[in-house]
Protein backbone atom coordinates (compact mmCIF):
# COMPACT_ATOMS: atom_id res chain seq x y z
CA UNK A 1 0.00 0.00 0.00
CA UNK A 2 1.29 3.44 -0.90
CA UNK A 3 1.24 6.17 1.72
CA UNK A 4 1.85 9.83 0.97
CA UNK A 5 2.50 12.51 3.55
CA UNK A 6 2.72 16.20 2.70
CA UNK A 7 4.72 18.80 4.60
CA UNK A 8 5.32 22.49 4.24
CA UNK A 9 1.98 24.23 4.10
CA UNK A 10 1.30 27.38 6.04
CA UNK A 11 0.46 31.06 5.94
CA UNK A 12 2.41 33.39 3.69
CA UNK A 13 1.97 36.92 2.40
CA UNK A 14 1.26 37.59 -1.23
CA UNK A 15 4.48 37.55 -3.21
CA UNK A 16 6.08 35.08 -0.84
CA UNK A 17 7.24 31.51 -1.32
CA UNK A 18 6.60 28.10 0.16
CA UNK A 19 7.93 24.65 -0.59
CA UNK A 20 5.72 21.63 -0.19
CA UNK A 21 7.13 18.14 0.22
CA UNK A 22 5.41 14.82 -0.37
CA UNK A 23 7.13 11.76 1.08
CA UNK A 24 6.08 8.38 -0.27
CA UNK A 25 6.35 4.99 1.36
CA UNK A 26 5.39 1.57 0.15
CA UNK A 27 6.52 2.21 -3.39
CA UNK A 28 9.50 3.77 -5.09
CA UNK A 29 8.60 6.69 -7.29
CA UNK A 30 11.10 6.11 -10.05
CA UNK A 31 8.60 4.46 -12.40
CA UNK A 32 5.48 6.49 -11.62
CA UNK A 33 4.02 9.88 -12.35
CA UNK A 34 3.15 12.08 -9.40
CA UNK A 35 0.91 15.07 -9.29
CA UNK A 36 -0.08 17.99 -7.12
CA UNK A 37 -3.67 19.09 -6.94
CA UNK A 38 -5.42 21.78 -4.96
CA UNK A 39 -8.91 22.53 -3.78
CA UNK A 40 -10.11 25.90 -2.57
CA UNK A 41 -13.27 26.31 -0.49
CA UNK A 42 -16.35 26.04 -2.65
CA UNK A 43 -14.35 25.03 -5.71
CA UNK A 44 -13.57 21.77 -7.41
CA UNK A 45 -10.21 20.09 -7.12
CA UNK A 46 -7.84 21.25 -9.84
CA UNK A 47 -4.59 20.07 -11.30
CA UNK A 48 -1.52 22.09 -10.33
CA UNK A 49 1.56 20.25 -11.54
CA UNK A 50 2.94 16.81 -12.27
CA UNK A 51 6.26 15.11 -12.77
CA UNK A 52 6.85 11.92 -14.72
CA UNK A 53 9.11 8.98 -14.02
CA UNK A 54 11.71 10.55 -16.30
CA UNK A 55 11.51 14.01 -14.75
CA UNK A 56 9.24 15.59 -17.33
CA UNK A 57 6.98 18.24 -15.87
CA UNK A 58 3.61 19.81 -16.58
CA UNK A 59 1.84 22.76 -15.02
CA UNK A 60 -1.55 24.37 -14.93
CA UNK A 61 -1.58 27.66 -16.77
CA UNK A 62 -2.38 29.56 -13.59
CA UNK A 63 0.87 28.49 -11.90
CA UNK A 64 3.26 28.14 -14.82
CA UNK A 65 6.34 30.24 -14.29
CA UNK A 66 5.67 30.53 -10.56
CA UNK A 67 5.63 26.91 -9.37
CA UNK A 68 8.26 24.24 -9.89
CA UNK A 69 7.76 20.52 -9.32
CA UNK A 70 10.76 18.29 -8.71
CA UNK A 71 11.59 14.97 -7.14
CA UNK A 72 14.34 13.16 -5.33
CA UNK A 73 14.17 9.47 -6.13
CA UNK A 74 16.70 8.60 -3.44
CA UNK A 75 14.43 10.17 -0.81
CA UNK A 76 11.24 9.02 -2.53
CA UNK A 77 10.00 12.58 -2.21
CA UNK A 78 8.36 15.05 -4.55
CA UNK A 79 8.50 18.80 -4.03
CA UNK A 80 6.42 21.76 -5.13
CA UNK A 81 8.28 25.05 -4.93
CA UNK A 82 5.77 27.89 -5.01
CA UNK A 83 6.89 31.46 -5.61
CA UNK A 84 5.15 34.78 -6.25
CA UNK A 85 2.17 33.42 -4.38
CA UNK A 86 -1.18 35.08 -4.83
CA UNK A 87 -4.27 35.04 -2.61
CA UNK A 88 -6.00 32.93 -5.25
CA UNK A 89 -3.42 30.20 -4.61
CA UNK A 90 -5.04 29.63 -1.22
CA UNK A 91 -6.20 26.02 -1.08
CA UNK A 92 -5.55 22.59 0.36
CA UNK A 93 -2.72 21.09 -1.66
CA UNK A 94 -2.55 17.33 -2.06
CA UNK A 95 -0.04 15.08 -3.74
CA UNK A 96 -1.01 11.93 -5.56
CA UNK A 97 0.52 8.99 -7.38
CA UNK A 98 -0.74 7.15 -10.45
CA UNK A 99 -0.85 3.44 -9.78
CA UNK A 100 0.14 2.40 -13.28
CA UNK A 101 3.79 2.37 -14.23
CA UNK A 102 4.95 4.73 -16.97
CA UNK A 103 1.57 6.38 -17.32
CA UNK A 104 0.99 10.10 -17.14
CA UNK A 105 -2.19 12.08 -16.66
CA UNK A 106 -3.27 15.45 -15.35
CA UNK A 107 -6.72 14.13 -14.48
CA UNK A 108 -7.40 13.53 -10.80
CA UNK A 109 -9.44 10.45 -11.64
CA UNK A 110 -6.35 8.68 -12.93
CA UNK A 111 -4.49 9.01 -9.64
CA UNK A 112 -4.80 6.11 -7.26
CA UNK A 113 -3.10 7.17 -4.05
CA UNK A 114 -3.53 10.48 -2.26
CA UNK A 115 -1.99 12.26 0.67
CA UNK A 116 -3.99 13.93 3.41
CA UNK A 117 -3.41 17.42 2.06
CA UNK A 118 -1.77 20.50 3.50
CA UNK A 119 -3.28 23.97 3.80
CA UNK A 120 -1.68 26.88 2.00
CA UNK A 121 -3.04 30.31 2.83
CA UNK A 122 -1.84 33.42 1.02
CA UNK A 123 -2.78 36.72 2.59
CA UNK A 124 -3.12 39.92 0.62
Amino acid sequence: QVQLVEFGGGLVQAGGSLRLSCAASGRTLSAYAMGWFRQAPGKEREFVAAITWGGGTAYAGSVKGRFTVSKDNARNTVYLQMSSLKPEDTAVYTCAVIGRMYYYSDSAGDYDYWGQGTQVTVSS
